[in-house]
C-alpha cells in the first residue's frame, strides 16, 4: 500500500504540470479558432455514382452495358444493336402490360417506402371518385389522357377547378398535343425513335379543334400565360397561321407574353413569310416588340433567330445578319450554346457553296470545355461539325480537335441519338482513312471504334478496302473479311469483288500464312454464294469472273479438290453463271491438273477454254500433251478440241 501510494503521488507530480499545459493550449485554441459551417451542397441520388463513373474511361473492347455479357448476345451490326436493344425493351413492355391487365395480382405492399412506379397504374372510369387534387397529381405525373379525362369528369359533376390548375393542364395538353408521352423507363425506344422522327419533314401536326382549343376557349378570363401556352403549343406543332392570329389578339388585349412565346413565333417565321427579306423584317419587328414590352431575350431567342436565318438560302446578307445577331446578344451577356454554333455552321457551310473556315473560329471558343445541354439543338453540333470537317473542309486536324471535344468531360452526352452517332463516326472514319497512314488508322481509329462503338456501313468498308488495295496492306484482309461477316456485308457485290481483287492482285510470298487465309476467305465466299437465299433482295450475282478468282486463290494454297469443285460449277453452269473466268485461272487449273496427274479434268478445262473462245486453248493442249503421257483416247479428245497439230514441246516454243 505504501509503495503504491508513493507511486501515485509521484505520478501526480509529473502529470499535473503537463495536463495544465494541455488545458491552457486547448482553451486558447477554442478562443482563437472559429468553426465555420460550409453551405450545404445539394446532392442528387446519383451523384456518388457519377463521381465514381468519372474515374474510369469506357472500354472500347466491351459492348455497351445494356447488352448481355455473352458472346452470342453481343450485337455486331447496326441491325443487331437495334434488334437486341428493342427486344429487351419489349420485355419491359410485356411486364408493364401484364401489370396493367392483371392489376389485382400486384396489390401487395412489400416495399417500404412505397415506390409508385412499381404499382399498377390506376384506371379511371366514369364512376371513379375524382377531385382537383387528383387532377394535379396526374398533371405532375405527365399523364396527358388521364388529366384530360379527369378534367371532363370534374366539369360533368360541376366541380370547380381553380384557374391555376386549368393553366397547368393547358400547358401540359399544348406541350404534348393531347397525346400521352412515352414512359421515361423506355430509354431505348426514345433513343431510336428520335432518329426516325428527325428524318420526317416539318409539317402541321397540331390537332385542330382538339381538347386544347376547347380548354382555352372555356377559360373565362384568359391571361397572358393562357395565350402564351396555346401559342407555344401551336408553334411547336406548326399551326402557324392560328398561332399568329392568337398573338395579334393577345397584343390587342394588352397582354405581355412570355419570352418563349416570342421565341416560338420567331422559329416558325419560314411558315409565316415567304422571302428571306420578309422573314428578316418579321424577326426584327418581333424583337422590337419584345424591347417595347420589356421582355428580356434569352438563349432560346438567339437560337430561334439563328434557326430562321439558317433557312434563308445562300445570300451574303444572311451571313452578315448572323454575325450581327451574335454580336448583339453578346452585348446582352447571352453566351451561345453548341446549338447556336450548329446554326452558324449550317448557314456558312452550305452544300455547293463557297468554302468557309468559320469552324476554326468556333472550335477555339468551345474546345477544352465541359458543355451541358442548354437547348435541344445542342445535340446537332457534333455531327454537323464532323460533316463540315469531312465534306466541306476536308481537314483531318480539325476533325481530331472536334473528336477530342466530344470526348472531353461529359460532352459525349450531347452526341444525340443512335442515328447522329452513326453519321458522326461515318464522317470521322471516312476522313481518317483517306488522310492518315493506313496503319495509324487501323490502330488508333478502327480497332478502337469497331464494332462496339461504331459499325461501318458498306460505303465506309468499301473505302477502307480501297485504301488497303492502294497501300498493298494485305495483312488486314483476314480481319476485314471477318468483320464483314459479322456486319452482314457479305451480300454486297461491290465489297466481295473488291476483297477478291485485293487477294488476287497482291499475291503473298509462298511461305506466308496469308495464302491459306486467302484461300479460306475465297472458299467462304463460294459457299455463301452457293447457299444464298433465292428470294433474298441483295444477292451476289454468280459470274465467271467471281468463280475464276475464287479458283485461283484456292489453287495458290494448293487445294486442288476445291478447285475441281469450282471448275465443275463453271463448266456445268452455263445457265446460271454469267460470263467466263480469267484465262489466268484456267491456266493455273491446267497446271495443277498436270501436277496432280489428272488429264481428264485438264481436257475438260481445255474444252471449256475452246468453247469460250480463248486462243490459249491450243497452247494448253500442247502443254498437257508434252508433260503427261496421254493415252490414245485422250489424244483423240485433244485433237478434236484444238485440231490436228503437233502436240509437242516444240509447238509450245514456236507459239
Amino acid at each position: 500500500m505504501k509503495l503504491s501510494s508513493v507511486c501515485f503521488r509521484r505520478t501526480q507530480i509529473y502529470i499535473n504540470p503537463f495536463s495544465n499545459l494541455i488545458n491552457r493550449r486547448l482553451s486558447s485554441s477554442v478562443t482563437e479558432e472559429k468553426i465555420e459551417i460550409p453551405n450545404r451542397i445539394h446532392r442528387g441520388p446519383t451523384d456518388i455514382l457519377r463521381a465514381l463513373e468519372s474515374t474510369i474511361n469506357r472500354d472500347p473492347t466491351a459492348a455497351h452495358y445494356k447488352y448481355h455479357d455473352d458472346p452470342y448476345l453481343i450485337p455486331m451490326s447496326n441491325v443487331a444493336k437495334r434488334t437486341y436493344a428493342m427486344a429487351q425493351e419489349a420485355g419491359r413492355k410485356a411486364a408493364h402490360w401484364i401489370r396493367k391487365e392483371h392489376a389485382d395480382l400486384f396489390n401487395h405492399r412489400e416495399m417500404d417506402p412505397i415506390i409508385p412506379s412499381f404499382l399498377p397504374k390506376l384506371v379511371y372510369t366514369e364512376d371513379t371518385p375524382v377531385s382537383e387534387e387528383e387532377l394535379k397529381k396526374v398533371i405532375d405525373n405527365v399523364q396527358v389522357l388521364d388529366a384530360q379525362f379527369i378534367y371532363q369528369l370534374l366539369k360533368k359533376r360541376e366541380i370547380e377547378v381553380s384557374s391555376g390548375t386549368q393553366q397547368a393542364l393547358l400547358e401540359l395538353i399544348c406541350y404534348y398535343n393531347c397525346e400521352d408521352t412515352l414512359p421515361s423507363e423506355f430509354v431505348e425506344e426514345r433513343w431510336f425513335r428520335q432518329s426516325s422522327s428527325l428524318k420526317e419533314r416539318q409539317r402541321k401536326t397540331w390537332k385542330d379543334g382538339s381538347f386544347a382549343e376547347e380548354l382555352f376557349q372555356s377559360i373565362k378570363t384568359p391571361t397572358a400565360e393562357t395565350y402564351s401556352a396555346i401559342i407555344q403549343g401551336m408553334c411547336k406543332y406548326f399551326q402557324a397561321d392560328r398561332a399568329w392570329k392568337l398573338f395579334e389578339e393577345a397584343q390587342k388585349k394588352g397582354f405581355v407574353l412570355t419570352t418563349n412565346t416570342y421565341n416560338s413565333l420567331i422559329k416558325i417565321s419560314n411558315f409565316l413569310k415567304e422571302s428571306s427579306e420578309m422573314r428578316w423584317t418579321f424577326i426584327i419587328n418581333l424583337l422590337s416588340d419584345m424591347n417595347t414590352a420589356k421582355v428580356k431575350p434569352n438563349l432560346g431567342t438567339l437560337n430561334a433567330v439563328l434557326h430562321s436565318l439558317s433557312t434563308m438560302g445562300r445570300s451574303n446578307n444572311v451571313k452578315e445578319y448572323v454575325l450581327q445577331v451574335l454580336s448583339e446578344f453578346n452585348k446582352l451577356g447571352i453566351e451561345p450554346s453548341l446549338g447556336s454554333w450548329y446554326y452558324v455552321l449550317i448557314t456558312f457551310c452550305k452544300d455547293r457553296g463557297p468554302i468557309s473556315t468559320i469552324l476554326h473560329d468556333i472550335i477555339v471558343q468551345v474546345e477544352n470545355k465541359n458543355h451541358e445541354i442548354r437547348d435541344i439543338s445542342d445535340t446537332n453540333f457534333f455531327v454537323t461539325a464532323m460533316d463540315v470537317c469531312k465534306n466541306h473542309l476536308k481537314d483531318v486536324d480539325l476533325a481530331i480537335r472536334v473528336d477530342k471535344l466530344l470526348h472531353f468531360g461529359s460532352n459525349y452526352d450531347l452526341i444525340g441519338d443512335s442515328y447522329k452517332e452513326s453519321i458522326y463516326y461515318r464522317h470521322f472514319c471516312l476522313l481518317m482513312v483517306t488522310s492518315v497512314p493506313l496503319e495509324e488508322f487501323m490502330t488508333n481509329t478502327y480497332n478502337i471504334l469497331v464494332p462496339n462503338i461504331y459499325v461501318p456501313e458498306p460505303g465506309v468498308m468499301g473505302e477502307i478496302l480501297k485504301q488497303v488495295d492502294l497501300n498493298g496492306a494485305i495483312e488486314y484482309v483476314p480481319k476485314l473479311w471477318s468483320d464483314m461477316v459479322c456486319f452482314d456485308h457479305t451480300d454486297r457485290d461491290n465489297l466481295v469483288d473488291c476483297i477478291l481483287n485485293i487477294m488476287v492482285d497482291n499475291q503473298p510470298d509462298a511461305e506466308s500464312n496469308l495464302n491459306e487465309n486467302f484461300a479460306n476467305i475465297a472458299w467462304d465466299i463460294y459457299e455463301r454464294v452457293e447457299n444464298q437465299n433465292v428470294l433474298k433482295i441483295n444477292k451476289i450475282v454468280i459470274t465467271g469472273s467471281l468463280l475464276g478468282r475464287i479458283m485461283l486463290l484456292v489453287l495458290r494454297n494448293g487445294d486442288f479438290q476445291k478447285a475441281c469443285t469450282i471448275m465443275d460449277k463453271i463448266d456445268r453452269g452455263h445457265q446460271t453463271v454469267v460470263g467466263v473466268p480469267q484465262i489466268e485461272a484456267l491456266e493455273s487449273f491446267v497446271d495443277y491438273c498436270i501436277k496432280n496427274k489428272a488429264p481428264t479434268r485438264a481436257i475438260a478445262c481445255i474444252q471449256y477454254c475452246s468453247d469460250s473462245g480463248f486462243s490459249q486453248a491450243g497452247q494448253l493442249a500442247a502443254k498437257l500433251n508434252d508433260q503427261l503421257n496421254l493415252d490414245e483416247t485422250q489424244l483423240n479428245s485433244l485433237s478434236k478440241i484444238v485440231g490436228d497439230i503437233e502436240l509437242s514441246a516444240k509447238a509450245i516454243d514456236q507459239s
